[in-house]
């Protein structure tokens, strides 16, 4: 025989100090189930503790009677020596009262010497094995979900539909400062700060059987509020029970709200700045005007229509500032009528001919056959749609441009795709594509795209930006359609 039959043949103890039965059990195992069992004897007690001690085998077939000893001795010796394995117990007719020991003593099964047909002896024999793999496994994983439960940092609660709490983890205890005794015998709608919360909560757990990632408000002991990300599942529809697991997010919580307002701080940093530098030079000339003016006593009228120029200029230029700034952040009215998607992308490339002209830019349009209608304000996505182009435009090289725009509908959406050949944006300048007074370009207040962002968002709709370096940018405008 290969050593590979050998080494896949199952390794079995027998423990009997009657040489004729081992002799009786193997040629049966043999004839029933060839090549599949290595049968090895133990005649003796102490042979026995010694074989067992080595570990070595898949299952043990132990004789009750062993001479001064009996087989409930060897399996305590097994428990005694923290070894698992499964033991099938032999004995005598008439023996029966020891079944039940054998079973408390932590047998696997319980065999009648005489009444037992070899197909049996080897069922027993490969059902005590495979049960016991399944029962280890089993077991393992029990302790594996137990370390999780008992070792995990999120906040873990078992309850069920009547909102009893059946159990919860170290961490739960820890974070909502009630101790065990006292969480069993509370309800978990007292867990929640807020009552409509809690009813939330149950009508979503109890009907849908999950929740997914969605924030509540906890309170603690002392009623101090803790914002948790729940998620949580049904475990047994017949009991009603179901695990929470929520994760205490409260202090990433105060962290973005802080980071919220650092941001909102900068970028009215940025807008101070731009309206200090912006507006500072026409003042500056407004000044100047007014300073010459004072100087002379007799004022040419010449002169007199040149400072008045200077000062009407630079006031509308101010006024133009101020204007543009408001319009690119507020909210805005709109004046909605129905309009054909292509039309609306036709119109607003219409106000960018000339520019596209005098930059020998090629233009590509991809539009689409269906009729796509969408509700819009068409003054305001002219504005918005022309200053894509217009960034589209500045991006290329002259007379090698190729603007190229698409529309189409996926879904219940209108698309207008907007496509250059130009240099692209770099990465650190993609997130910030959007912020007001953001701009690489020397003339420019970076108000552009803000407004763009505006005028798309009040139309229910988003802007996404692709872009890569040196091969151009892909502006991406979705509008909900009719």
């Amino acid at each position: 025989m290969n050593h590979n039959m050998k080494e896949s043949r199952k390794r079995i103890l027998m423990v009997d100090d009657d040489e004729d039965d081992f002799f009786l059990v193997s040629t049966v195992l043999q004839d029933v189930a060839p090549d599949q069992y290595d049968l090895t004897w133990a005649s003796t007690y102490d042979k026995a503790l010694e074989a067992i001690g080595r570990k070595e085998h898949d299952l043990y077939l132990v004789d009750y009677r062993l001479g001064m000893h009996t087989g409930i001795d060897i399996l305590r010796h097994f428990q005694e020596i923290g070894y698992e394995a499964p033991v099938i117990m032999l004995t005598g007719k008439g023996d029966y009262a020891i079944d039940n020991e054998a079973m408390i003593a932590g047998a696997t099964d319980y065999l009648v010497k005489g009444d037992i047909t070899g197909p049996e002896l080897e069922r027993a024999i490969r059902y005590g094995i495979t049960e016991f793999k399944h029962l280890r496994a089993i077991a393992e994983n029990e302790r594996k979900y137990f370390g999780i439960f008992e070792k995990s940092h999120d906040i873990i609660i078992l309850a069920n539909c009547d909102m009893n709490i059946i159990d919860a983890n170290p961490n739960a205890r820890k974070k909502i400062q009630y101790s065990r005794e006292e969480l069993l015998v509370m309800n978990m709608k007292d867990l929640f700060f807020q009552e409509s919360d809690a009813k939330r909560f149950f009508e979503e757990i109890c009907t849908e059987a999950a929740i997914v990632q969605q924030e509540f408000t906890f309170r603690d002991k002392s009623g101090k509020k803790l914002s948790v990300l729940v998620n949580a599942n049904k475990l047994d529809e017949q009991l009603g029970t179901f695990l929470c697991v929520a994760e205490d997010i409260t202090d990433k919580k105060r962290e973005e709200l802080e980071k919220r307002q650092q941001e909102k701080f900068v970028i009215s940093g940025r807008i101070a700045r731009v309206i200090a530098h912006e507006v500072r030079n026409p003042l500056t000339n407004i000044i100047l005007a007014v300073g010459q003016f004072r100087q002379e006593e007799v004022p040419d009228p010449d002169d007199t229509n040149l400072y008045l120029d200077i000062i009407e200029r630079n006031c509308t230029r101010i006024n133009q500032l101020v204007t543009e700034l408001l319009q690119s952040t507020r909210m805005m009215e709109l004046h909605l009528q129905d309009h054909n998607l292509n039309d609306l992308t036709g119109s607003s490339l219409a106000l960018a001919t000339d520019r596209l002209q005098l930059n020998g830019i090629r233009l590509n349009l991809e539009l689409t056959d269906e009729t796509i209608m969408l509700t819009a304000d068409e003054e305001k996505i002219q504005i918005a749609l022309l200053n894509i182009f217009i960034n589209a435009i500045e991006a290329m090289t002259p007379g090698k441009g190729v603007l190229t725009i698409s529309t189409y509908r996926e879904g219940k959406a209108a698309i207008i795709r907007i496509q250059d050949n130009g240099m692209g944006i770099p990465e650190e300048n993609k997130a910030r594509l959007f912020d007001p007074f953001f701009t690489s370009k020397t003339k420019g207040t970076g108000l552009g795209l803000t407004s763009t962002q505006n005028i798309i968002i009040n139309h229910k709709g988003h802007i996404q930006v692709e872009s890569a370096m040196g091969e151009g940018t892909t502006f991406i405008i979705t509008l909900p359609a009719n």
